[in-house]
């Protein structure tokens, strides 16, 4: 669990340098065929979910290097 922790912090420390210092990296984000957006004048609605398919896969592949030992 500590080790997990660890590497958490690391990669939330890494995503925020990102943000800062390059934000034209993570533009993609949200704006994939497949993300649904409903917008209209009183507010709108937003589904990333191929945004989010491709960061399950990612962290899955993550996890699965991770806990083989």
């Amino acid at each position: 669990m500590g080790k997990f922790l660890i590497l958490l912090g690391v990669v939330i420390a890494v995503v925020g340098l990102v943000l800062v210092y390059a934000p034209g990296l993570l533009s993609w984000f949200g704006k994939l065929p497949g993300d649904l957006r409903w917008q209209n004048e009183k507010g709108g609605v937003f589904f990333p979910i191929t945004s989010m398919i491709i960061v399950s896969v990612v962290l899955t592949v993550i996890m699965n290097l991770i806990g083989r030992h």
